[in-house]
């Protein structure tokens, strides 16, 4: 399989319609036509579902995001080759809504007025997406939520600790307190986290078995059940960074006592060697510790 009739395939997807993906692509509709019938030939399996408008099987949907992943992969690499002479290219970095991570935008911010031709690159989920993304080299950096696995990476620990609390309305009964205790989350619907060495922290605190609060819902990142808590459906266990997010007077975050926080740390792939933009940028983030 062709990396190029990969970038075929998302092109039609894109546009739903071969005759304009061909357009778009500076191929003739019959050329296109046949490689998408050839990819589904070779691959033994229909990809899309014809009508007036192209829309996928599941097969399709799952080569979409296999071929989204393959393109992202082949545009890292050329960014990463491409003008050795001055730093520039892409760097990627993943995170979910952490505290730590407002220690970013000025490093970022002095480091691109020393390389000007370099631009950055998001990627917001949980640790384990961000994890999964490192593995498979489409992020350079991830900023994780410990406890976590980092056999494979190497990184460094922020100074930063991230708070865990609980989300809710404000006019919650419990608003009014200054701080939530294990007593208080007993008999309310909650919101909590779907990774399980953090339950496990939660149960370490709560001197108890998860199972024993009425949990109403897990997320894997909190932006996920702002909308719950917000119309007063639960309140949410999570950490505080994440919660800076929101700016709502809807919602107030109260801390959990005694106090659970976490470390979270900067990893990347061990042993991977870092050029280029990807590599200036650690060495300066180090130096600005």
């Amino acid at each position: 399989m062709e990396l190029r009739v990969l970038q075929y395939f998302l092109a039609v997807v894109r546009e739903e319609n071969i005759s304009r993906a061909a357009e778009v692509l500076h191929v003739t509709q019959p050329t296109l036509s046949r490689q998408m019938a050839q990819l589904e030939e070779e691959l033994g399996t229909p990809l899309f579902i014809r009508g007036r408008h192209l829309s996928l099987t599941d097969a399709g949907v799952m080569l979409r995001r296999r071929a989204e992943e393959v393109a992202a992969l082949m545009n890292k690499i050329e960014s990463e080759f491409e003008e050795q002479g001055e730093i520039g290219g892409i760097i990627s970095i993943g995170s979910g809504g952490l505290s730590a991570s407002q220690i970013l935008p000025p490093v970022m911010q002095s480091f691109r007025q020393k390389y000007s031709k370099v631009q950055f690159q998001f990627y917001t989920n949980s640790a384990e997406y961000v994890k999964e993304r490192l593995d498979q080299g489409l992020l350079d950096f991830g900023l994780l939520l410990e406890p976590i696995d980092v056999i494979k990476y190497d990184y460094l620990r922020m100074v930063e600790k991230e708070k865990w609390g609980l989300l809710l309305r404000t006019d919650h009964p419990l608003a009014l307190k200054k701080y939530i205790k294990k007593e208080d989350l007993y008999g309310i619907p909650l919101i909590t986290t779907d990774r399980l060495s953090l339950q496990k922290e939660m149960e370490n605190w709560l001197g108890d078995s998860i199972s024993s609060l009425d949990i109403f819902a897990t997320y894997n990142i909190i932006t996920n059940v702002a909308m719950l808590v917000s119309s007063g459906v639960a309140s949410a266990l999570t950490i505080e960074g994440a919660v800076n997010l929101f700016g709502s007077d809807r919602m107030v975050f109260k801390p959990l006592f005694p106090e659970l926080s976490m470390t979270s740390v900067l990893a990347w792939k061990k042993f991977q060697p870092h050029f280029g933009a990807a590599g200036k940028f650690l060495e300066y983030f180090k130096s600005m510790q």
